[in-house]
């Protein structure tokens, strides 16, 4: 059973590193890796000189041999300085490896993520959790760990081998017993605390994302949690959390002190063996007592080598479990054009016009039936106005249109993409410059000011306009613009870009009707098609068309009286 965990948690490892070890900068890596390789050599055999420098300067200070000590300490000294650059230089190409390795492992996820609105289907989807925390966390401490452990398992070998010959010269007998006690800890540390720690490590990163996660959602909703005075509740939901991180954590503690307990009497018994075992040649004259120093240092050595599994069981549990949420994020956004096929069998077909042909929409869980058959073609300048009570698939069928994953059947004729722009009732808006709001989600750097300037007016923000001078001013527009301001941003973009289609879903219920009327008529005016869906009749007149959802009825459209 255990050699089925570690093998799975072993391949899961495998599956993520693989990704930057096989890609265009593998060459950059390995060069690292093969320096970090010779200086791991290089530091091994200065360790070898210092026990062997060590051994001689407590056998000259015995012999009272000052020539000898002398000699011992200098070379003991130029050793000392070269080993400090040496591992010093080492850490440095550690870090500089496990930070290029971060940065692509970064890049690839986050494309991944951003790439075909996977991000949109693994925020609907229950089957993993906050993939924001595994990108931003979980790949640095997976990078680093990784590295940090290569290069231990590297220095553990290669001390093993400097140091296993001078041992076995000074006593077969010490090294026997040096291996036996070292392998009877290793399995035993492994079978008893391995698993349990890799389970507990991969609790406490899923509750302290969970905690996270609820701090940015208060902070995301605070003037709706504060209109409805839910303080006392948000307080209650995040001390529930925060409990749940705690007593998490306290679990994880009690076994790290069982394991810290377990190291320390593994290791202290060790401090006084080599002098036990060898103290009879000692007493019989047969070994100088330097040897009893050289002998110590390199048991310490060959022991620190042979259990290194006991002495990085924490890291290596913490590895374990981010490589373990690193792959499960990765291979859902693997499998996703899969899964998303699975999901639907609506075909979306690029065409000069919008036109839906014999469509039908499902629940997500494809229980129930929201539109039925509907089939219309909606050519340029005849705009369609979609009205129902809430939860009979307004949202539904504008998802269906974007290519969101609606489940259902049919045929969706539509424009490229770039020929369409979708403005939902909730914008968005982030931190950032008010240009780079009004390009959003374009970057075009060529459009002047005095035509940004120009757009801010006709959608009726004059003041925002003046008050802004310098359109690079960094801000949190979430926070500086209402809710109305915001809508009246997003049909900015619209007018801005002029898109041959515009998929309006309630984009201004926020609005006051002069300011929503004076938004469709502008619309008009620029002739781009558009589908509105609004609870309001009083924008009926600037539509030709209307489609009017009804629970478990046949979706029609009719014209509009003009």
């Amino acid at each position: 059973m255990i050699k089925k965990i570690n093998l799975k948690l072993w391949e899961k490892w495998l599956s993520v590193a693989h990704l930057y070890w096989s890609s265009s900068e593998k060459w950059g890596a390995i060069s690292l890796l093969v320096v970090i390789i010779i200086l791991s050599l290089l530091v091994s055999g200065l360790l070898v000189a210092v026990a062997i420098f060590l051994g001689e300067i407590t056998s000259a200070l015995v012999a009272q041999n000052s020539q000898r000590f002398q000699q011992a300490l200098l070379l003991f000294i130029g050793v000392i300085i070269i080993g400090t650059f040496a591992s010093s230089f080492k850490l440095y190409c550690q870090a500089k490896l496990s930070l290029y390795w971060r940065r692509w492992l970064t890049h690839y996820l986050i494309n991944s993520y951003l790439n075909n609105s996977t991000f949109y289907f693994l925020s609907e989807s229950s089957e993993i959790d906050n993939p924001d925390q595994r990108i931003a966390e979980d790949i640095k401490t997976f990078t680093q760990q990784s590295v940090i452990l290569f290069s231990s398992l590297l220095d553990s070998v290669l001390q093993l081998i400097a140091f296993t010959g001078t041992l076995w010269t000074i006593s077969p007998f010490l090294m026997t017993f040096l291996v036996s006690y070292s392998l009877i800890g290793t399995v035993f540390a492994t079978v008893f605390f391995g698993r349990i720690l890799v389970g507990i490590n991969y609790k406490q990163l899923q509750k302290e994302a969970d905690f996270r996660y609820g701090l940015i959602q208060i902070r995301e909703q605070a003037e709706s949690i504060a209109f409805y005075q839910g303080q006392s509740q948000e307080l209650n939901i995040s001390w529930n959390k925060f409990q749940q991180v705690f007593i998490n954590f306290k679990h994880l503690i009690t076994w790290q002190l069982y394991l810290n307990l377990f190291q320390n009497s593994y290791q202290y018994i060790t401090f006084i063996i080599p002098g036990l075992i060898l103290a009879p040649q000692i007493f019989s004259g047969e070994l100088e007592v330097g040897i009893v120093t050289q002998a110590g240092t390199a048991f310490k050595t060959i022991l620190i080598a042979l259990t290194l599994m006991i002495a990085q069981l924490d890291k290596l549990s913490l590895l374990a479990a981010t490589a373990n949420r690193l792959e499960r994020l990765k291979q859902l956004m693997s499998n996703f054009p899969t899964l998303k096929s699975d999901q639907t069998t609506i075909e979306i077909i690029e065409s000069s016009q919008l036109a839906f042909q014999n469509l039908c929409l499902q629940t997500p869980d494809q229980k129930r039936t929201i539109i039925n058959h509907l089939s219309f073609s909606i050519s340029p300048q005849e705009n369609l106005l979609i009205i129902g009570a809430s939860g009979v698939g307004k949202s539904s069928l504008l998802r269906a249109i974007a290519g969101l994953g609606q489940s259902g059947s049919g045929v969706i004729f539509r424009p490229k993409p770039e020929e369409i722009l979708f403005l939902p009732q909730r914008p968005y808006v982030f931190q950032g410059s008010l240009r780079r709001q009004l390009l959003y989600p374009q970057t075009e750097p060529n459009i002047s000011d005095e035509r940004l300037y120009h757009i801010l007016q006709q959608v009726n923000l004059n003041k925002l306009a003046v008050k802004l001078s310098d359109l690079d001013r960094i801000e949190d527009w979430s926070r500086i613009l209402s809710t109305g301001e915001q809508q009246r941003l997003a049909f900015a973009r619209l007018f801005l870009y002029q898109p041959r289609y515009a998929i309006l879903d309630e984009s201004t219920s926020a609005l006051d009707s002069e300011n929503e009327e004076f938004l469709y008529q502008q619309l008009t005016d620029l002739k781009i098609t558009y589908i509105s869906v609004s609870h309001r009749l009083t924008i009926l007149k600037y539509h030709q068309y209307l489609l009017k959802l009804e629970p478990n009825q046949n979706s029609i459209v009719v014209p509009i009286p003009q």
